[in-house]
């Protein structure tokens, strides 16, 4: 019987810790942080996901028999690396592989020399510079600050006022940090999402998944981390599928080997399927947040021996159920924006919604600790079925602060 440990704390390691928890093979998982839904799963740590250094002294003391790492950030640390240099199993790319998501540049480089298909783009380190490449470039626009920015570091500049504002926070301000900007062509269609376990150039898919990432029904309001996903996609075709992983993803697993930075873990293609074909609009070193909420538990095979078989070099068996789940965030009055903390919640620990931004106070009471706060999913024989359920789902937790997207997936089967 094995001892798990799962790095982070947010609603995507709440799902890896309950796709774990269900694994015949796993008798004991801790979490680094962890989370208060969490705990109800596993022992939770007093170690930040970023103190490298505890992570694998306790891994090392405690025998762990495998460490899978959530957030990019651990990652781009280079916590891989470590794991493996002491020793310990662990899943997830090292801090080489994992520059695909820390550097955009990287990314387009790499995607430009080896003809993944993607937007064109310019890359700046000075900001008059990028300001007169914007001025001639058709608006809207996508700026993006080259490094990690928790999520935020994308602005869809619809006017150049806005560009030149993007420009000034990512290159004049530092608001993410110094460094450079890309600067891409504006593509417009569905965006989805195209999750895959990889080991060197063997690749293997996950379902699909589409996030929401504007605040509010029908896609109005502030972009954010996502307010909910649904999966599977009824709008990917058959032929859509195999060109995504034919001509992209094992096209990019491969280039990685070819660039001497070989991935082994979850390579999260965020993509478009535009008028012109589908294109990469970003890659992520990890599972997405809030996708992987709604893609494992549609997995029916055993999650811990796939990620051993990843980290061994071996194939994964992966059977997933054909229902269709939907997920809904219930965030903080104010977010993306500023929002207040320490709101008591009330029925939220059930199997199926998933923490994100939650903790206990001094009282024992559950309390509200971040911008999103809960993930709320169901399951249903149709997207319109499995909609209804989330939302019936979201009325049961009750909390004065918190607010949500009525219409997961809605856009698929309202015709």
């Amino acid at each position: 019987m094995a001892k798990v440990l799962v790095v982070g704390g947010g609603g995507r390691e709440h799902a890896i810790v309950h796709a774990l928890s269900k694994s015949k093979k796993v008798e004991k998982i801790f979490a680094a942080p962890g989370n208060a839904g969490i705990q109800n799963l596993a022992e939770c740590l007093n170690i930040k996901d970023t103190e490298v250094d505890k992570i694998v002294d306790f891994a090392k003391a405690n025998q762990i028999d495998l460490v899978v790492v959530g957030p990019e950030a651990s990652l781009a640390l280079g916590i891989i690396d470590a794991l493996r240099a002491a020793g310990i199993k662990a899943f997830g790319p090292n801090k080489a592989a994992a520059q695909i998501e820390a550097s955009k540049n990287f990314a387009k480089d790499l995607m430009s020399k080896y003809n993944i298909p993607t937007a064109r783009y310019e890359v700046f380190t000075d900001y008059n510079e990028a300001l007169e490449y914007v001025k001639i470039s058709p608006i809207p626009t996508v700026i993006k600050y080259d490094g990690l920015a928790a999520g935020k570091g994308v602005v869809v500049a619809m006017t150049l006022e806005e560009a030149d504002n993007a420009l000034k926070d990512m290159l004049l301000d530092d608001k993410f940090g110094h460094g450079k900007v890309v600067i891409e062509e504006y593509l417009e269609g569905p965006e989805f999402s195209f999750m895959c376990f990889v080991n060197g150039e063997n690749v293997y898919p996950l379902e699909m998944a589409q996030d929401h990432k504007r605040a509010y029904d029908n896609d109005l309001g502030p972009n954010t981390g996502g307010m909910g996903a649904y999966s599977p996609l009824p709008f990917i075709t058959k032929e859509d599928y195999e060109y995504a992983l034919n001509e992209i993803m094992i096209p990019t697993a491969k280039a990685m080997v070819m660039d001497g930075c070989p991935f082994t873990g979850v390579l999260y293609g965020g993509l478009m399927k535009t008028k012109k074909g589908i294109k990469v609009i970003e890659f992520n070193a990890r599972f997405g947040d809030p996708e992987t909420e709604v893609v494992l538990p549609r997995l029916t095979s055993d999650i811990y021996d796939a990620f051993v078989a990843i980290c061994d070099g071996k194939e994964p068996v992966l059977t997933w159920d054909n229902k269709y789940t939907i997920g809904i965030v219930l965030a903080s009055k104010g977010y993306p924006g500023d929002y207040k903390k320490g709101y008591v919640i009330l029925g939220a620990d059930k199997e199926n919604i998933y923490h994100m931004g939650t903790k206990r106070n001094e009282k024992g009471e559950l309390v509200t600790n971040g911008g999103r706060v809960l993930f709320a999913v169901a399951s249903g024989d149709t997207l319109e079925d499995a909609n209804k359920k989330a939302n019936e789902l979201v009325e049961t937790i009750k909390c004065e602060n918190l607010f949500h997207r009525t219409d997961i997936g809605a856009k698929a089967y309202r015709k």
